[in-house]
């Protein structure tokens, strides 16, 4: 066993504190707690007022493919997104959830619904919706139709290099981070050597995500957790402030070339009404203030010695985002308008401190209470400079329609959680399906989000105990030791995009709905083609061979110099470090990490050189689902590998 793997495994289970009330066993604790709760809403989902209710979507189209279904249909004015119906023929109908994804709400057309079998008939309706949480008020028309018999044909995509259809939006730049206080482990007196080298391998992960991914922010819980030691009461109750501890967390993530999103949880004891509520195995105080003059005056404190510290054009550059996921009893056992309390206190105090500082909510979980804050900030001149919400499963929704009803609209829109998964230790984190659904929520975010924050750059990640093997499902684009999984190759090949953004074309079976392609051209001519194949359906995450396709790529406007070419892939078999890992293996020996990190690379293949014949270049690749290929046409071969 290597020293990296021994220092680990005697690290496991030592997340601080008992678990939620108290137990002996803090990890087994934590997840009992968190399976218990998680899934509790505090208002109920269903209900909508009147002036929220959408009418029935036009149009509606169901269409045969090899392996799914084609849905389209006209959007709806106003619309967040659009809930599915399928009725197999002789079974009851059901809401189309992706498998499992905490929004079944799709953002718009055209739609791919896999997983169907071969023969039988699907019956559809889709009904627009005003947010996640709110009803379909009216259904659409029943369409019917059944997969189509296969093998299906290729898939075209048409690129024009010589076309500019804008700067390419990188808003995946906001990373999300296990508490940043793990970039303090062991640095104190009597600091144990694994907590040391977590906190190394941490430090690292966000390095290469500032570094090779672009992270310029990172979002992470709490700043406020009594770990950081920020407020006591001192006699007479009087609050006692320290911020020595965020100090030095905040000078090491400068120091990276990063900023925070300062996610003001969780609730010091010392402010708390009832500490004992907490989740986590590093037990954060879930709990309303028991005073909300404190809360005020805490978050106030906190704003003014950030300024005074890196000054305010620096900390205008930050944000301040109130609580996490306030709508899930896990998070915040009060009520909806306790929470709109506890935003309006820090929204003041900040505020108070210099106007340029800005601050949001509600962070919720799975696109729920956009329309209540936006309101609630409106109708009472609550200051609301940007809104979040998280989604796992799914693509982003549509937030701007309700931001316009409230006189909003140019407000930024950051998803400050997002992911293929929200399951901790869910089997889809580690497989390669989750490469093409990061390129699909990218590219479906252009022009309509600012900031998709992948959640998590690291596998060190303590929220229900610390990893007991390498590869155990984890939330993280990057395993213990950081070793790169599909999905960070995914954001990398993103970020290594050019900034003009080229006009694509797609056509045939699965065409702009399972295969998708982005194109761009870099300042010195290159070219980058990414095409991918993906659901979002994540019970199909080991594949269906029905889904794969053969891709016909034709790039034009090309002038006539000689392009070296170079095909990347991402897959089962290429750019997968995971199956390099023998799965009975907890922790390699010095022999396996030697082969793991030989490995850790992204596949890429030199192709024959190209000379455009008429200003066009021709390539055909096959393209299996969940898979990407990246072309890259490189003038004169003088591009590098990116």
């Amino acid at each position: 066993m290597s020293g990296r793997a021994a220092d680990l495994r005697n690290a496991e289970g030592t997340g601080r504190g008992q678990g939620a009330r108290g137990t002996s066993r803090p990890d087994e604790a934590a997840r009992a707690d968190w399976e218990r709760r998680i899934y509790r809403r505090l208002a109920d989902p269903a209900g909508a007022d009147g002036p929220l209710a959408l009418p029935a979507p036009a149009g509606l189209r169901a269409e045969p493919r090899t392996g799914h279904a084609l849905l389209s249909w006209e959007r709806v004015p106003g619309a967040a997104g659009y809930v599915i119906e399928r009725t197999e023929a002789g079974c009851a109908p059901e809401i189309v959830r992706h498998g499992g994804s905490d929004v079944p709400a799709v953002a718009g057309p055209p739609f791919a619904d896999t997983g169907l079998a071969d023969g039988p008939e699907y019956s559809y309706r889709v009904g627009a919706v005003t947010g996640a949480e709110y009803r379909v008020w009216s259904w659409s028309e029943p369409v019917s139709t059944r997969t189509a018999p296969g093998p299906a044909g290729p898939v075209t995509v048409d690129v024009d290099a010589s076309s500019d259809r804008g700067k390419l939006d990188r808003v995946w730049r906001m990373v999300g981070s296990e508490r940043l206080s793990q970039l303090r482990l062991g640095s104190g007196r009597g600091g144990d050597a694994a907590a040391g080298q977590i906190a190394a391998e941490f430090t690292e992960a966000l390095r290469l995500a500032h570094k090779d991914l672009g992270a310029q922010v990172v979002r992470a819980h709490a700043i406020l957790h009594d770990d950081n030691g920020v407020v006591a009461a001192g006699p007479g109750g009087v609050l006692i402030f320290d911020f020595a501890r965020v100090d030095a967390i905040y000078d090491q993530l400068r120091e990276m070339g990063l900023r925070p999103v300062v996610e003001l949880s969780f609730m010091p004891a010392a402010l708390a009404r009832d500490p004992g509520l907490t989740v986590f195995t590093y037990r954060g105080i879930i709990s309303p203030p028991r005073d909300w003059s404190q809360w005020r005056l805490l978050v106030g404190e906190l704003a003014a010695h950030l300024v005074g510290r890196y000054g305010i054009d620096e900390v205008a550059q930050w944000s301040f985002e109130v609580w996490n996921e306030p709508n899930l009893e896990v998070f915040w056992p009060g009520t909806r308008e306790e929470y709109l309390r506890l935003y309006d206190e820090a929204a003041l105090a900040i505020k108070a401190v210099d106007p340029r500082l800005r601050v949001g909510g509600p962070s919720t979980a799975a696109g729920e209470w956009i329309e209540p804050l936006a309101a609630h900030a409106a109708e009472n001149g609550i200051p609301l400079d940007f809104v979040s919400t998280h989604t796992y499963g799914n693509l982003p929704l549509d937030l701007r329609p309700a931001l316009r009803r409230h006189d909003l609209g140019t407000l930024p829109i950051w998803w400050t959680e997002w992911g293929i998964g929200s399951t901790h230790f869910g089997p889809v984190h580690d497989s390669p399906m989750g490469a093409p659904f990061v390129l699909s929520g990218l590219h479906s975010a252009q022009g309509r989000v600012d900031a998709v924050a992948y959640w998590v750059i690291s596998d060190h990640f303590e929220e229900l105990g610390r990893p007991q093997r390498l590869f155990h499902n984890g939330f993280g684009l990057l395993s213990v030791g950081n070793l790169r999984k599909p999905r960070y190759w995914a954001v990398h090949l993103a970020e290594n995009m050019g900034d003009q953004a080229l006009a694509v074309r797609s056509r045939g079976d699965g065409a702009d709905t399972l295969v998708q392609a982005w194109a761009t051209r870099h300042e010195d001519g290159t070219i980058d083609v990414l095409v991918w194949n993906g659901t979002i359906n994540v019970a199909l995450m080991a594949g269906d061979p029905r889904l794969d396709r053969n891709v016909s790529l034709q790039v034009s406007g090309l002038d006539g110099q000689l392009y070296q070419a170079r095909l990347a892939r991402v897959d089962e078999r290429h750019s997968n470090i995971v199956a390099q890992c023998p799965a009975d293996v907890r922790w390699p020996d010095d022999a396996l990490w030697a082969r793991l990190r030989a490995a850790d690379e992204l596949h890429e293949e030199r192709l024959p050189d190209v000379t455009p014949e008429r200003g066009a270049a021709s390539f055909s690749f096959h393209l299996p689902m969940p898979g990407i290929a990246r072309i890259r046409l490189s003038a004169g071969g003088r591009g590098e590998s990116r």
